[in-house]
């Protein structure tokens, strides 16, 4: 009985490299242990924000994450310690590229017209003389 003939063992090495995709992709992305320990203290301190102040997901993930977060931190300077404690505390180098990207597309996308007639300064002129201009390295012709 061979290995690659065997059900069982099509389906272990599918999740083996489904698992091994999920892992780099993990790890590309900064993401540690530390990290997916303190999943916990994100998901206390999400429902704290929503009976405290009726945050929702987004807005959470922004006022500690995103757009809001300095704002955020001016405000309630008694939370320190426990917007330490949550996950994803650390720069990453993926979310500055990241956010280098968007901010120069949106740029992009802003200054572009899409009706503009853009003006090619390049041309291509065939040249009338080749290196290949012996008889032995024509192309064949038609009688």
């Amino acid at each position: 009985m061979t290995y690659t003939k065997n059900p069982n063992f099509i389906v272990l090495k599918f999740l083996f490299s489904i698992s091994l995709a999920i892992t780099i992709l993990i790890q590309s992305l900064g993401i540690g242990i530390n990290d997916l320990a303190q999943i916990d203290e994100f998901i206390e301190h999400a429902q704290f924000h929503n009976e405290q102040y009726g945050d929702n997901l987004l807005v959470f993930i922004s006022k500690h994450y995103g757009d809001l977060k300095e704002e955020h931190n001016q405000e309630h300077k008694e939370e320190k310690k426990e917007h330490e404690e949550l996950p994803f505390q650390h720069q990453l180098p993926v979310s500055s590229v990241l956010a280098s990207l968007l901010k120069t597309s949106n740029e992009a996308i802003e200054n572009s017209n899409p009706f503009e007639i853009k003006k090619h300064n390049f041309y291509y002129l065939l040249s009338s003389s080749t290196p290949h201009s012996e008889e032995p390295f024509q192309p064949p012709r038609h009688s």
